[in-house]
């Protein structure tokens, strides 16, 4: 790259002041979108969410365990899509009944008899939604519950529950991986950008 040399004038004595040589790139410095709106975030100190796929389950047995993790066996209340809170001993085959997945399972083992055999889909999605310590959990279970309403609506059967047992309040939710009408929900690398953005935006806004 060629040197470019900046001269100032000259001092009493005769000499040069100062000789300074500049060895980067000539032009506009070049910075993506999501560069530029994750240094606005940090210069606004908005908290960074954390959304992550944490799994699936692809048996009623899966299903049935995670709900019971992430409900702690009956003592923390999941919130249903409808707005219901359930909780208690046996919650978790109680939703699964409700959603339909024994039929689904059930239409999934057939399917698989007439093909070769391969590993089955995904029954439902395990999703996490992480903000850093100090965050109101309150404000996090609000912008979680909206998110998953807007996202997954009534055509993506859900439940979610907070946690608060960790520094870090965060929001487990489950969500049928079929909708009510048979369409797939694919969640890509694209699709967790955009929830983490629109969660920070969420949270910043509630706060």
């Amino acid at each position: 790259m060629k040197k470019r040399t900046v001269r100032l004038p000259r001092s009493n004595e005769g000499g040069m002041l100062l000789d300074i040589a500049s060895y980067g790139r000539a032009g506009p410095a070049y910075i993506t979108r999501l560069e530029l709106e994750h240094i606005e975030r940090t210069v606004r100190r908005t908290p960074e969410v954390l959304v992550k796929v944490s799994g699936g389950a692809r048996t009623l047995a899966g299903v049935e365990r995670n709900l019971r993790y992430i409900g702690r066996s009956g003592r923390l209340a999941l919130e249903s899509d409808s707005g219901v809170r359930v909780g208690g001993k046996g919650i978790e085959s109680e939703l699964i009944e409700d959603w339909n997945l024994g039929l689904e399972a059930r239409a999934r083992r057939t399917q698989r008899s007439i093909r070769a055999a391969r590993k089955p889909p995904k029954l439902v999605h395990n999703l996490i939604f992480s903000m850093p310590a100090g965050t109101p959990s309150g404000l996090v279970l609000k912008a979680v519950r909206k998110l998953a309403r807007d996202q997954f609506g009534s055509t993506y059967r859900h439940a979610l529950v907070l946690h608060t047992d960790e520094p870090h309040p965060h929001v487990h939710v489950v969500v049928k991986a079929t909708g009510e009408h048979g369409e797939r929900l694919n969640i890509r690398k694209a699709t967790l950008r955009d929830w983490r953005r629109g969660e920070c935006d969420r949270t910043s806004r509630t706060g």
